[in-house]
């Protein structure tokens, strides 16, 4: 088993990469004799995973392990695909939607205890880091920037990115972080020397960057032409697409079939009952669900509040485009791809192939579709509500709405044709949303931080965010006050609140953040232990020892 192998990479040696990806290869041998962690910083479809199989096949030619993370578990369908196509057997795949016996199995695989040859690569999400490494050489974080990486709920709250810096430098072994669109904390590292940086400027096969065009919902809107939630440009394009039997991506990155649903008589809206947010229509359950908690309840046949039946649906998610294309588009095949559908490994994995094999005309989906899917006959993406993102209340909402819609976009045009993306937006002057227009990543990141400088965000300072949770605000409010008081002490003007976050109320307890910036140079364990001593203060008090408290180093 172990010669067919090999001959597997050596077949897969026989394709020779382009000279740019080559200069790269090259550079990051280099790179990596310097520097423990390398940034592959390569456009979308520039042919970043090629190179992540040639440097696989050398940690295998010299005996060694490769950890191979994805932020989500929708991806490890193509890439278990196209790294088993390579390394056979010689791969294992660790993540949470496989049973418990398969991840036990790959765990026993590793420390040497089932009969099977062990595996030298393994596939994986965030978890993956904590598997019994013995022979680890490195390290592939693909789509470094994405958020899925940090672990927020429930405790150990760590970031893949930053724990994977430390498992590598306890086997001394080696960290390649690849993105189109790096987070700017990576980057600045790169920039700084931290880490080592490489460039691939160009697509695979010198195909050209797709056209990105903007279409102003609200022209649209005043003029009445408007289809469903389709500017006419849209409308053109994927008429344009279905006729040349090319295929289109659809991107809202909301799921679920209505925002909320309001009572037109007297503006009820139906709120969950353990959260402070409003319940979301699913059409698959025909449920109101909230998205923090859970809950179900039925959709109301009249308003609970007046009991009038004039009752309108507001917003939209993916479930409601999947259901409404067919409508517009005569004959078209529609899959959808977001956490609903995605709950089930088969049934991600059946969907993607039926789109890969041309058995479907148009995929719409959330914010997966943006990591790192290919699909060879993809010319056209549609961004359909692009405004969304920016005003989230964030200091990452700009650099994540570029990331997002400029990942999506990337997954236009990937083999000869030149792609297309419009981007549908309420406001076609946003700063950001020109950056887009025009691909300017660095113009972005020059913009943001200079801004991060000036106000203390990272990666210039670190914060540090306390939350408290208890069912009584009053008692809540009486802790949070208390703790700020004693930090203000201690910390100045690094302590920032305590305030209520966007969602003040979840799983039936209201919450608070109290928030610290810490400077770079200062002492990271003394700090801990300051923060300790004041936290333990309401543990003695017998009105707020209810309070739970959660510290989360990093959060962003």
């Amino acid at each position: 088993m172990r010669q067919d192998m090999d001959s597997q990479v050596l077949d897969n040696k026989a394709h020779p990469l382009n000279e740019e990806q080559q200069d790269a290869l090259d550079l990051i041998r280099e790179q990596f004799r310097t520097h423990q962690s390398v940034l592959l910083h390569g456009v979308t479809s520039s042919g970043k995973t090629e190179l992540y199989i040639q440097l696989i096949a050398e940690m295998l030619e010299q005996d060694k392990q490769v950890l191979y993370m994805l932020p989500e578990i929708a991806l490890t369908t193509q890439i278990i695909k196209r790294i088993r196509r390579v390394f056979g057997t010689r791969v294992g795949v660790f993540h949470s939607r496989y049973s418990d016996s398969d991840r036990v199995h790959v765990y026993r695989n590793l420390m040497g205890l089932t009969d099977d040859e062990t595996y030298g690569v393994v596939i994986g999400v965030r978890s993956a880091i904590f598997l019994p490494f013995h022979k680890l050489g490195l390290v592939i974080i693909d789509e470094e920037h994405e958020n899925t990486y940090k672990q927020h709920d429930p405790a150990p709250r760590y970031h893949a990115r930053d724990t994977v810096q430390v498992l590598a430098l306890h086997h001394n072994a080696r960290v390649l972080m690849g993105t189109a669109t790096p987070s700017y904390e990576t980057l600045h590292n790169a920039r700084t020397q931290k880490f080592g940086y490489v460039r691939l400027s160009s697509r695979f096969g010198e195909v050209d960057a797709p056209e990105v065009v903007l279409a102003d919902i609200k022209v649209a809107t005043k003029r009445k032409q408007m289809v469903s939630h389709f500017t006419p440009q849209l409308m053109e394009a994927i008429k344009g697409a279905l006729a040349a039997n090319e295929q289109v991506i659809l991107f809202q990155n909301r799921r679920g079939f209505s925002h909320y649903i309001v009572c037109n008589d007297c503006d009820h809206i139906p709120i969950c009952k353990r959260c402070d947010v409003s319940l979301t229509y699913h059409r698959y359950s025909g449920k109101l669900e909230c998205h923090y908690c859970g809950h179900k309840e039925s959709m109301p046949q009249a308003c609970p509040s007046c009991g009038g039946t004039n009752m309108t649906m507001k917003g939209f998610g993916t479930e409601k485009i999947e259901d409404e294309l067919p409508l517009i588009f005569e004959g078209i095949r529609v899959g959808r791809l977001d956490t609903d559908t995605a709950r089930s490994v088969n049934r991600t994995r059946a969907m993607l192939n039926q789109f890969e094999e041309g058995k479907l005309d148009l995929l719409i989906g959330t914010q997966m579709l943006s990591k790192g899917l290919d699909f060879g006959n993809v010319t056209l993406v549609g961004v359909l509500d692009a405004d969304q993102m920016l005003h989230f209340p964030d200091f990452r909402a700009f650099e994540r709405s570029f990331q997002l819609i400029y990942q999506v976009s990337g997954r236009a045009g990937r083999r000869k044709k030149r792609g297309k993306v419009i981007v549908q937006t309420m406001d076609p002057t946003h700063p950001v949303i020109q950056y887009i227009l025009k691909g300017d990543f660095e113009g972005l990141y020059a913009d943001q931080m200079e801004e991060r400088q000036i106000f203390g965000y990272p990666p210039y300072k670190r914060m540090i965010r306390i939350n408290f949770r208890h069912k009584i605000p009053s008692i809540l409010d009486g802790a949070t006050d208390l703790i700020a008081a004693k930090l203000r002490k201690i910390f100045a003007e690094r302590v920032l609140g305590p305030q209520y976050p966007p969602v003040r109320k979840t799983h039936n307890s209201f919450q608070k953040q109290i928030i610290l910036k810490i400077e770079k140079e200062a002492s990271y364990e003394r700090a801990r232990e300051l923060l300790s001593e004041v936290l333990s203060t309401l543990s003695g008090n017998e009105v707020f020892r209810s309070v739970r408290i959660s510290v989360d180093v990093d959060p962003y």
